[in-house]
């Protein structure tokens, strides 16, 4: 089975190159690879997508051996594990806020004794089968192994449950999701928290639960002081920054004369 480069760099303290493709654009996938990129953040939470181009992206990641991590737009069991079916090396689980929910995406994901998922073996993460039906097959070892779960710390109830989340077996990495967790705690009147304070919760959970942490950054100096505190990933790079090449050559444009 193949193994998750994204999981390779968590587990041995290192760092995760990430970018991040909310829309259908095969080329940034092989792009990605090229640049080196452990991983795809592929986001289905706020973009629209319908199942085939799905299954036509995790297909060109496994191409192009690059992890996908999908954000899915639903908790529901059986769409959880046909996106892994697919070729998805992982998650990032949006709102996870109880330890609950986190044990319920677990459930989802992983082969029993781990969790409860559903067995059928013909999809891509099986080599449609090959790796499956065969006598002392490790495909579901091996699955469970290879396949994370990142839990997205985004709510003022994540904070207050961030150590009973950060110590479910399964959960690998807790991410916190500055844009949303800032808004509440600007708008929850009976909290004082910074987001500050929020990043040493988060930190220190995942540090106390060997579990490894992550977040997003506005400029590499942000992103190398963040590295710096222990996160191991944090997503740079994504189909959105091609605004800026055309304004670069919007710019250049403007530079030459009649044009």
């Amino acid at each position: 089975m193949r193994q998750s480069k994204v999981l390779k760099k968590i587990r041995s303290g290192g760092f995760v190159r990430l970018c991040s493709m909310g829309h259908y654009l095969p080329f940034y996938i092989r792009y990605a690879s090229h640049f080196n990129y452990d991983g795809l953040w592929f986001d289905l939470e706020h973009r629209a997508m319908d199942a085939r181009e799905v299954q036509s992206v995790l297909a060109m990641c496994r191409q192009h051996d690059i992890d996908c991590m999908i954000r899915p737009p639903t908790l529901e069991r059986t769409r959880l594990y046909r996106y892994l079916e697919d070729g998805a090396a992982g998650f990032m689980i949006p709102f996870m806020s109880t330890p609950e929910i986190a044990e319920h995406v677990v459930n989802c994901i992983k082969y029993p004794p781990e969790g409860n998922r559903g067995i059928d073996g013909a999809g891509m993460d099986g080599d449609f089968g090959i790796d499956v039906w065969e006598e002392g097959t490790t495909y579901f070892e091996d699955a469970n192994r290879e396949t994370f779960i990142v839990g997205q710390i985004e709510t003022i109830e994540a904070l207050e449950n961030i150590n009973d989340i950060a110590a479910v077996d399964g959960i690998d990495l807790l991410f916190l999701g500055p844009a949303d967790l800032t808004h509440r705690l600007n708008t929850t009147p009976d909290t004082d928290w910074t987001l500050d304070d929020a990043i040493k919760m988060v930190s220190e959970a995942a540090k106390r639960n060997h579990k490894a942490w992550g977040i997003t950054a506005g400029s590499p100096e942000e992103m190398a002081h963040r590295q710096s505190l222990g996160a191991q990933m944090i997503p740079w790079g994504s189909d959105f920054s091609l605004m800026t090449v055309l304004e670069q050559s919007s710019k250049e444009l403007d530079d030459i004369p009649g044009t």
